[in-house]
């Protein structure tokens, strides 16, 4: 196509410069259907889009005929409740359990050391079933929001000089011969194997109305003659055990941080201190900061019998339990220790303080190992009159005052000869067998 321009020439009318422009016919038609056809694509193309963008329309309207944002359904019982509550607002801050709380938008009220405890009527309303519930699930609602009471026995110098081992035992004012026989067997404080061992026992008071004498006196002088023993002014029940396992972990934070590991436990079970501290040597510290070991049930759930010890009502709580380690007595690091202290007060109380541990170790996406040297639900019988069958084994429960101090001179009898087999992992994995 041949396309030319000329200098401009005058019109004889306006004298105005136009450009004259040489081209023939076929140049012209060429270029008018040119353009027609991008005209007639430019058409196709926006009513194409108008119409796409007509059903995008048409889609948004029906989406936001929804609510964007749908509230999670709450729980029809109430611990769940109170603690999806406590999530909401305090969890993901503590989620590794390191630090202290700081600027959280209105503190538990458990946290609040200066206020003095009261019940919350608030659970009467809250749950349907309450006043049809048993006197102690009652008290213990009506409770369940207090942390704080006063140490009214402490024991100062346990921990003067950082053990290696704590055991810290759960004991009642009424067990006198059972606290002893501990300190006279197995409990024995000091240095055992060249490491330093040191035991408390932890106490609430006994009321009259749980129908028990006044021990306070008797308890005083204990305190006074061994120095072991801790007491804080709650009511020592059953379902309060839980109560008593944070006000040891907040005693033991401030208290007695220094200690490698402590192992937790009930006053009626044997326990081996020596093959313990041999198991524990086949590690460095640094290798068990994570360390927490017993006897471990999994897939377990509330029991909904009524007459059960550990019945739970579907009011209070629905699901099925983390793994826990049974509360006959369990081992931990320190370090762990100081970890559950601070997420424990994340986690709303519960009435079964095993459950309630195993809570605290799923919220810090730790799980307990089983150890099959724990005992928690005794041994074969026919097993139970032969010294050999205690050295290899870490825990036995139960076991009476008598039977505790009869199994310590068994198992430290040097003309005991017993072959057994050395825990070399947290699984009781026996790889060799010596004798002893």
């Amino acid at each position: 196509m041949d396309l030319t321009l000329d200098l401009p020439c005058r019109c004889p009318r306006c004298g105005e410069g136009i450009f004259k422009m040489k081209s023939n016919w076929k140049t012209t038609k060429m270029l008018g259907l040119m353009m027609l056809a991008n005209f007639l694509i430019y058409i196709a193309v926006e009513v194409s889009r108008s119409y796409g963008q007509g059903q995008d329309i048409n889609k948004r309207r029906r989406l936001t005929t929804k609510k964007f944002w749908k509230k999670p359904e709450s729980s029809p019982a109430f611990w769940n409740r109170e603690q999806e509550r406590l999530d909401d607002i305090y969890f993901l801050p503590l989620a590794n359990g390191s630090e202290a709380p700081r600027d959280f938008r209105g503190i538990p009220r458990w946290l609040n050391h200066m206020s003095s405890c009261k019940p919350d009527s608030r659970v009467t309303t809250e749950i349907e079933d309450f006043k049809s519930l048993p006197q102690r699930f009652q008290d213990f609602l009506l409770y369940m929001g207090c942390r704080s009471y006063p140490l009214i026995m402490d024991a100062p110098k346990v921990c003067s000089e950082p053990p290696y081992l704590l055991l810290a035992v759960k004991s009642i004012a009424p067990h006198f011969d059972r606290r002893q026989a501990i300190r006279e067997s197995w409990g024995r404080a000091g240095i055992f194997d060249g490491e330093r061992i040191a035991t408390v026992f932890l106490l609430g008071t006994t009321a009259a109305t749980d129908h028990f004498p006044d021990f306070s006196d008797m308890v005083k002088h204990e305190a006074a003659l061994y120095g072991d023993v801790l007491q804080w002014d709650y009511r020592d029940t059953f379902f309060n055990l839980t109560l008593k396992e944070v006000l040891f972990l907040e005693w033991f934070g401030s208290h007695c941080a220094s200690a490698k590991y402590v192992f937790k436990c009930d006053d009626d079970v044997f326990v081996n201190t020596q093959h313990m501290l041999a198991y524990l040597g086949n590690f460095s510290v640094s290798k068990t900061k994570e360390i927490f070991i017993g006897d471990v049930i999994t897939n377990a759930g509330p029991h909904r019998t009524r007459h059960l010890k550990y019945y739970i009502p579907e009011s209070l709580f629905r699901g099925i339990y983390p793994p826990y380690a049974g509360g006959g007595g369990y081992l931990y690091s320190g370090s762990l220790g100081l970890r559950l202290r601070m997420i424990s007060r994340l986690v709303t109380l519960y009435p079964i303080d095993d459950v309630f541990t195993g809570m605290c170790l799923k919220r810090l996406g730790l799980v307990p190992e089983k150890h099959m040297g724990f005992k928690t639900f005794d041994i074969e019988e026919k097993h139970r009159e032969n010294p050999c069958a205690y050295k290899s084994l870490i825990l036995v429960h139960p076991r009476s005052p008598q039977d505790m101090i009869k199994i310590w001179s068994w198992i430290n009898d040097p003309k005991a000869k017993c072959c057994i087999k050395t825990t070399l992992d947290t699984k009781g994995a026996m790889p060799s067998s010596k004798c002893k």
